[in-house]
């Protein structure tokens, strides 16, 4: 199965500060190019969902997507944008892949556990989980069901990722934490962003 992997940066950040969260440090280099290092191997393309200016991530050489839907609409506009892009660019991709920006432990093997729990639960779509919490934006995605996620999030309204994917036959995948460190740690806060970086030098 050819996957298109897509990186979902199109948030303001509030807890933050404000600015663009995945261009923070974490150690030498952007918080970014952490969880491009993870999720590139994975998938068979990479496309960047973010908001104004594209050029402030021209370095990373990755196309980027802006949401269709004005008004910073949430995960939901950044996923339906991604799917758009695939059907444009990547039709031979049937499937889409979105990851947060802001988690830089991402699992080596994400991609295939979805994939793999997906078929095993014979279901449209599947989401990550962790520590008893499920991660909806960590996701695989039918390019088939664009169509159903624009119309939920223009016509119905519709934010909320899990109101949305339970209408649909949707498989969790649980993944474990390894030497202490949640495979989806998301660092929200400037004070996450220290944690972090603790926890790699460990």
């Amino acid at each position: 199965m050819k996957i298109v992997g897509l990186l979902l940066a199109g948030g303001l950040s509030r807890r933050m500060g404000g600015g663009d969260k995945s261009l923070r440090r974490l150690g030498d280099r952007p918080l970014l190019a952490h969880v491009i290092e993870r999720i590139r191997p994975q998938v068979a393309a990479l496309v960047l969902n973010a908001n104004g200016d594209p050029e402030r991530f021209a370095g990373f050489g990755l196309p980027v997507v802006a949401d269709s839907v004005p008004d910073f609409a949430g995960p939901l506009a950044g996923i339906l944008a991604g799917l758009d892009w695939a059907a444009t660019h990547r039709p031979d991709c049937d499937y889409l892949a979105s990851v947060p920006t802001d988690a830089p432990f991402l699992p080596r093997d994400l991609v295939a556990r979805l994939e793999a729990g997906m078929d095993e639960a014979a279901a449209e779509l599947a989401c990550a989980a962790s520590g008893g919490q499920s991660h909806p934006v960590i996701g695989l995605w039918p390019v088939a069901l664009r169509e159903d996620l624009r119309r939920a999030v223009i016509e119905e309204d519709i934010r909320k990722v899990d109101v949305w994917t339970a209408r649909h036959r949707l498989a969790t995948v649980t993944f474990e934490t390894s030497d202490g460190i949640d495979p989806f740690f998301n660092a929200n806060r400037p004070e996450d962003l220290d944690r972090a970086a603790a926890l790699m030098r460990a």
